[in-house]
Order: C-alpha cells, then sequence, then structure tokens
C-alpha cells in the first residue's frame, strides 16, 4: 500500500517543476546571447554547443510546415500540463513517480514558453559519434527524457500493481 503524499509534499514537487522551468529558460538564454545560428561550440569529443531553432515537435517533426503545428504543439503541452498538475495534485503515487511527474512537467512548460514568445524552441546541446549528429535539444527535453525513464523505471522495478 501506498503511503498518501501530504500537500506540502505535491506542492514541493510543483516546486521541482518551476525549477526545471528556471534552468530550461536560464540556459537558452544564455546560447542565445552567446552564439550564433549553428555555431559550434566543442565541449568534449561527443558534445558541442549550437544555437538551432525547432518550430515543430521532437527531431523537428512537422517544423516545415506553415505554422498550425506550433498552435498544435502548444495545445498538446497546455493540455499535457494541465493534465499533470492536476495528477500531481490530487492522485495517488509515489515520489518517484511524482519526481518524474515534475521532470516532465517542468520540461514541457519549458518548452511552451518558448513556443508562445518565439514561435520556436531554442536547442543547443549537439551530441554525436564521428559525422553521427544526434537531433540538436535542450534541458527540457533532457528533463522531459529523465521524467519519463523513471516512470518506466518506477513502473518495472518500484510499483507494485
Amino acid at each position: 500500500m501506498q503511503k498518501e503524499l501530504t500537500k506540502s509534499c505535491r506542492m514541493g514537487l510543483l516546486g521541482i517543476s518551476l525549477i526545471v522551468i528556471v534552468l530550461d529558460q536560464i540556459s537558452k538564454y544564455i546560447v542565445r546571447g552567446h552564439l550564433e545560428l549553428y555555431q559550434l561550440k566543442p565541449v568534449m569529443p561527443f558534445w558541442n554547443w549550437t544555437l538551432a531553432y525547432n518550430e515543430g515537435a521532437a527531431f523537428s517533426f512537422l517544423a516545415s510546415q506553415n505554422g498550425w503545428q506550433k498552435i498544435f504543439f502548444a495545445g498538446i503541452a497546455i493540455a499535457v500540463s494541465i493534465g499533470l498538475i492536476y495528477y500531481i495534485m490530487t492522485k495517488p503515487f509515489n515520489l518517484l513517480a511524482g519526481l518524474a511527474f515534475s521532470f516532465i512537467l517542468g520540461g514541457a512548460l519549458g518548452n511552451l514558453i518558448d513556443r508562445i514568445v518565439a514561435g520556436k524552441v531554442t536547442d543547443f546541446i549537439d551530441w554525436y559519434v564521428g559525422t553521427h549528429h544526434w537531433p540538436a535539444f535542450n534541458v527540457a527535453d533532457s528533463f522531459i527524457t529523465v521524467g519519463v525513464t523513471l516512470l518506466i523505471i518506477d513502473s518495472l522495478f518500484v510499483s507494485k500493481k
């Protein structure tokens, strides 16, 4: 049986989401101020900083459309965020799942801010092997990925059915 999370713990999870948003927005602000578009700044043999913009979703999905995708993806982010806030505040779950929900919420809102303010998402982390580059991503994307990974770990190894 899961122990019910307190209201203050649930608020703390929302606070973690806020920290994710702040980290994401600060990192994007710094990159936009210090890099030219597509400029590469090597960090390690498999990692560059580079400024890129994404008007679509993951891997620039639908980026070449005529603009409807911006509203579509913003709508999805708003719906997911409202659902996650409701879930965090009202439903039973363990702390690991709560942390995962917080990371996903913060990442979704971080990218939503970009879509609303600039109409596109700022990406800047470029990982590669040889000449094969992973699509550029950002701090929000990283937290979403970690959050989903934590949910998978929770569902496979922690939560009891």
